[in-house]
């Protein structure tokens, strides 16, 4: 491709290529910590520091003289470590020398800008996290400035004689709030509306207004809840089966506004299966490591999720970096596993068994005797315990992180260090309990403060371990902010989505106008009463014309069910109470589709038996569809193997059912539920599509959106070369900005002064300067071409002014 005018503007970015790629990066705990334990902590680390030189932490080594970042090879240190000369070697003459193995390691090290793990020190660890909760006192208000957040950042700075940041105008602020709370660049007719408000409540009303949009809220936090519970609707595991969405259930969390504690709960110990998949982890193929076992990973996961604690090498060894032990950590494996878990220590069993343990025993323990389920109820209840302040701080400090562009504790999942103002992370953690742990609340306090309406703060990078609040932090944008940012542009969103979800939220007391069609359905031992303990197979071939573009089903089954779609499992349920919701635009493809139902009838005596699918879908060419359990399906009392989420060979002949006339309590069941599910089920006219409810893609993966085969706490924050060079050749984003030229000159009937302020003022919450105005306009001329201004399209969005939060 071709560009006549965005690459002279790709310079802007100030992006860095590495001098060299290592095969793999260092690993400061296990590379580098063992090293200087076994040959200089003894005489300059705790309180020694002998020739005055101590390597308790990072600072001390850069103001040291011992290394040298810029030129790794004329470090002291290696001199030192490498000299034959008894007066200056070291560790000194008598002492084991460092291998070349080890030699070249801390020259990775230093090349690398000596990595370290926030809070780690070799010295004595003064500062353990408080477990219960605080109650900070606020301090008195300065200049009328009341909102809690504001008095104690302005005692705070007068603390540290700090000047207070200015505040930002209203064009900036609600670019900012609007990608912060929903992830959507402002529209320039709601830009204008805002800036013409003279209302003095106009920005508090704003937040509430962007809050209560249920729909672009759950959309937007999404991602983060994805990085964090590392699911994704594609990726290592999917494909085998060893791995589960939770997607379904977490878009309806967020659409729903669940509370946290109880979204926690669910998670750890679920209710039903929608909520499983974050426990089970990632089922590896082949051989794995010790650290890698489904029940480590649940360690693991629960440690970095929900406590900020990184466990990961507790989980092979004492921790170098913190207090956490391995016995620990094989303790809240334990809980989870349906085994004897023994102990491996650096993948070698050192024959004990572990057993199930909290981390916290002050706030109670865990049965290790009860049943799995038992102890996960048990764990549940204690990570959401009101006494558990790490629980409450942690989710806190990751929301102030997400709209200040750092965390009060940094790195996010370091939260065994200080924070820069206790105060602060836990009047935010007690104000999420007080407001029963309502995320939209906290999200709400941040937002109104002038602290967060304050001016960025100018970074001039390098190591910020000894920071200091001087404001907010200006961020860049997610890949999925970007891409909706340019699909708003250009009105070139794709047309469908790939999460298992429905966007739509159905209010209980809403007026619904679908008719259920379906029947309930059995086999023929229903014409008198079905025998307890039968189990059958239901099914319905259809044939479709094109794919589905939206559309959904309600079903249940008195007693259970598992339902496939085309031979994969796509639901299954317990509940015959529940009438269950499920999305098919992933599930039914053009051609053949078999919907298959394992059906099973409980109880001790014979007993009612039924099962209930209704169905809604429009296709792309624009047909409309129904699919209802009814006379036309089939039945067979074969009921096969499943594996792996499969369904095996079914053997004998199929029958046509028979129609099962409704008891009483399954009509309340259908008619209180599915009639407001199908509703959801058949989603009517939507918003535009979110790169959030895609699969990845390469620009999304090299524009910093996670692969989550691990939990992501944060993205990168800087622009690679790689992202660069992606951005300027990526094919979609040509064809976006190809379709959405022809949008805006028809949209401003080709005036180019229209055009360019129309496109300025999305883009970037701002009318073009004088100079922009004039330089653009000799570029268009009196009659853009769609050439022309695809190229326009491509530099402002290539603007690091787009890219950046501010």
């Amino acid at each position: 491709m071709k560009l006549r005018f965005v690459l002279p503007l790709i310079v802007v970015f100030q992006i860095t290529m590495a001098s060299a790629v290592q095969a793999k990066p260092i690993d400061f705990a296990h590379d580098v910590v063992p090293i200087l334990k076994q040959h200089c902590v003894a005489c300059h680390g705790g309180r020694e520091a002998k020739g005055s030189f101590s390597l308790n932490t990072r600072s001390l080594w850069m103001e040291s003289g011992f290394v040298d970042v810029k030129d790794p090879a004329a470090s002291y240190l290696l001199e030192l470590v490498t000299s034959q000369d008894p007066e200056m070697q070291m560790p000194p003459k008598g002492k084991p020398r460092l291998s070349a193995k080890e030699v070249a390691t801390l020259k990775q090290w230093i090349s690398e800008d000596l990595p370290w793990e926030a809070g780690f020190t070799f010295g004595k660890q003064a500062y353990e996290p408080p477990l219960k909760p605080r109650r900070p006192e606020l301090p008195a208000a300065v200049d009328n400035r009341t909102h809690p957040i504001d008095r104690l950042i302005d005692h705070y700075l007068a603390e540290h004689q700090l000047p207070r940041p200015g505040p930002i105008d209203d064009a900036t602020f609600l670019r900012r709030v609007r990608l912060d709370l929903t992830g959507l660049l402002p529209t320039p007719e709601e830009l204008n509306a805002f800036l013409e408000d003279p209302s003095s409540d106009k920005r508090t009303r704003k937040i509430q207004e962007l809050l209560a949009d249920d729909t672009a809220y759950a959309d937007h936090w999404l991602s983060f809840f994805n990085d964090l519970l590392r699911n994704d609707y594609s990726g290592t595991g999917f494909i085998t089966g060893g791995r589960k969405q939770v997607s379904a259930w977490l878009y309806e969390s967020l659409l729903y506004n669940k509370p946290f504690d109880q979204l926690t709960r669910e998670l750890i110990a679920p209710p039903t299966d929608a909520s499983r998949g974050f426990i089970d982890g990632i089922k590896w193929r082949g051989n794995v490591s010790a650290g890698q076992t489904v029940e480590i990973q649940f360690a693991q996961s629960l440690g970095q999720a929900f406590l900020g604690i990184n466990l990961k090498c507790a989980s092979c060894h004492d921790s170098f970096i913190d207090r956490w032990t391995l016995e620990e950590s094989y303790g809240l494996a334990a809980i989870y596993s349906e085994r004897a878990l023994e102990i491996h220590r650096c993948d070698k069993p050192i024959g004990k068994t572990a057993k199930a343990s909290w981390l916290f025993p002050e706030l109670g323990t865990i049965d290790a005797g009860a049943s799995r389920a038992a102890r996960l109820q048990q764990l549940a209840q204690l990570m959401t315990h009101p006494d558990n302040g790490r629980f409450t701080r942690t989710i806190a400090n990751r929301l102030w992180h997400r709209l200040q562009g750092r965390g009060i504790v940094h790195p996010l999942d370091a939260m065994q260090t200080k924070p820069w103002n206790e105060d602060l992370l836990d009047y935010l953690a007690v104000y999420l309990s007080d407001n029963k742990y309502d995320i939209k609340k906290v999200l709400e306090l941040i937002a109104t403060s002038e602290a967060y309406q304050s001016q960025v703060e100018i970074v001039e990078g390098g190591e910020d371990s000894d920071y200091l609040y001087r404001g907010p932090r200006s961020r860049r944008l997610t890949a999925e902010q970007f891409l909706d940012g340019v699909w708003q542009i250009t009105g070139a969103a794709p047309d469908k989505f790939d999460a298992p979800i429905f966007r739509t939220r159905i209010e209980p007391d809403q007026k619904q106008d679908f008719d259920l069609k379906a029947k309930w359905i059995w086999g023929d031992s229903a014409k008198q009463v079905p025998p307890a303990d039968e189990t059958i197979v239901v099914r319905k071939i259809i044939e479709l014309p094109a794919a589905v573009k939206r559309g959904g089903a309600v079903l249940t089954c008195d007693n259970s069910h598992i339902l496939f779609i085309n031979r994969r499992e796509a639901d299954r349920g317990d509940n015959w109470a529940q009438v269950r919701t499920l999305p098919l635009h992933t599930l039914l493809k053009p051609g053949k589709n078999e919907i298959t139902a394992i059906v099973h009838n409980g109880g001790g005596a014979p007993n009612p038996a039924g099962f209930f699918f209704d169905a809604r879908l429009e296709l792309e060419n624009g047909e409309q569809r129904e699919i209802s359990s009814d006379a036309s399906w089939e039945w067979n009392p074969n009921a096969p193997a499943t594996k792996e989420g499969r369904l095996g060979g079914i053997s004998g002949k199929w029958a046509p059912v028979t129609i099962v006339k409704p008891v009483g309590s399954w009509t309340n069941a259908v008619d209180s539920q599915a009639r407001s599910l199908l509703a959801v089920a058949a989603e009517g006219k939507q918003p535009m599509v979110r790169a959030s409810l895609l699969k990845n893609t390469a620009l999304m993966k090299s524009l910093g959106r996670p692969m989550r085969e691990q939990i992501v706490s944060m993205r990168p924050g800087q622009l690679t070369t790689l992202e660069a060079i992606d951005l300027s050749n990526e094919a979609t984003l040509a064809q976006a900005f190809a379709q959405g030229a022809q949008r805006l000159i028809a949209q401003t009937d080709g005036d180019p002064q229209r055009l360019t302020e129309h496109l300025y003022q999305f883009a970037l919450s701002r009318k073009p300067t004088t100079a922009e105005t004039e330089i653009i306009t000799q570029i268009l001329g009196e009659q853009p071409q769609p050439a022309q201004v695809e190229d326009l399209l491509w530099s402002v969005c290539m603007l690091p002014e787009f890219f950046l939060i501010r």
